[in-house]
């Protein structure tokens, strides 16, 4: 049965991710139960046709003073647009501050691909505070590009400040940072983070190749997960220094499902390359090396391609209704339980089994 309450959502980065999200708002709207694809049709009532979205922020000329609906397939967002009705998302997106949020590199590529400032003067906090309490939003989604410390910050003290929970989809750590997970606690608000699992991403498919080894006793060696996409994600992180995070979340979310963690040397994840003609999509190769029974070789080549923006949104509609279901409940702090199951580097991480079972329990009241 679906709840009548929607769940109010400011959206910080009108990018692709915050493009899929968008469209799939609307897309679940439009078709119900027969909409592809959707991770946990019901959480507690909560459907992802529940979503409403009343806020976005961004920089970019292209997108600021549109509305959602608007600004989802302004340039340079280059994903998939598989339902382009978007008339019912008519929340304004608003000029937010540039901080840390646009590398310099950016601003020099070709406009179709990269940022163009937007000259309306950006909102300070006491800005963007009053227009997650006047929008009424209940939950802030962070889609930011990697590297953006400065500005995820910024967001999550406005959240605090506003009284809103928090969810981050980005590498800065957050809700697994014990400074930040302390506050949302003392202000009596959840965070869920930090940095998506996709939906069916080179992550979730890594851990689980590792796992199964580990299950079966193959000793793995080493392993690389070398990404290369065309979209604007990728471009800002062609700057290697804002990679940092980055590779430490997709780095930690493998080693944690091993039995044996490997050393440094022996273990090479993250992004490699951009490749403008791919857009949104991402090709990921994985290989692990290793021994099986008596010291025989063995290794594993998969090659992944993946429409990268609507892998995370999938997962995105998910972490909006643990975040509701956590406020509904008065809890506060990070939520383990859904966490670990959409997050690359949560506050605690769990196998992908038992996650799945814990963000199930945690929706269901156990």
């Amino acid at each position: 049965m679906t709840n009548n309450n929607k769940i109010r959502t400011a959206i910080v980065g009108v990018g692709n991710c915050a493009s899929s999200l968008i469209q799939g708002v609307s897309y679940c709207r439009a078709l119900g139960a027969n909409a592809i694809g959707v991770s946990f049709p019901e959480l507690d009532g909560y459907t992802p046709a529940d979503v409403e979205l009343v806020a976005g922020f961004d920089v970019d000329a292209r997108k600021v003073g549109l509305t959602l609906g608007e600004a989802a397939f302004a340039a340079p967002n280059c994903t998939e647009q598989f339902h382009t009705d978007l008339a019912e998302q008519s929340a304004i997106v608003h000029r937010g501050p540039d901080l840390d949020g646009v590398a310099a590199h950016m601003l020099t590529k070709p406009e179709d691909r990269s940022f163009r400032l937007s000259k309306t003067p950006a909102l300070n906090k006491e800005g963007v505070v009053r227009v997650l309490r006047e929008s009424g939003a209940e939950v802030m989604i962070i889609f930011l590009p990697v590297g953006s410390q400065k500005a995820c910050e910024f967001y999550t003290e406005c959240a605090i400040e506003a009284g809103v929970a928090l969810v981050n989809g980005i590498p800065v750590f957050i809700a697994s940072n014990p400074v930040w997970a302390a506050k949302f606690e003392a202000a009596g608000l959840p965070v869920l983070g930090d940095d998506f699992k996709a939906q069916l991403g080179a992550t979730i498919v890594h851990r689980t190749l590792a796992n199964l080894a580990d299950m079966r006793g193959v000793e793995i060696d080493r392993t690389y997960q070398l990404n290369v996409g065309g979209n604007t994600d990728f471009l800002n992180m062609s700057e290697h220094g804002r990679l940092e995070l980055k590779r430490e979340s997709k780095t930690e979310a493998v080693q944690a499902a091993m039995e044996e963690r490997l050393e440094e040397t022996d273990i090479r994840i993250g992004p490699s390359d951009y490749v403008p003609w791919l857009n949104d999509r991402k090709v990921a190769y994985v290989r692990l090396e290793g021994r099986l029974f008596g010291g025989a070789r063995t290794n594993i080549e998969v090659r992944l391609d993946v429409e990268d923006s609507p892998n995370a949104a999938a997962e995105a509609l998910t972490a909006i209704r643990c975040a509701r279901i956590a406020r509904d409940r008065g809890l506060s702090g990070p939520v383990n339980a859904a966490s670990a199951f959409l997050f690359k580097h949560p506050p605690a991480q769990v196998e992908d089994t038992d996650a799945h079972d814990l963000l199930l329990g945690f929706a269901n009241g156990s």
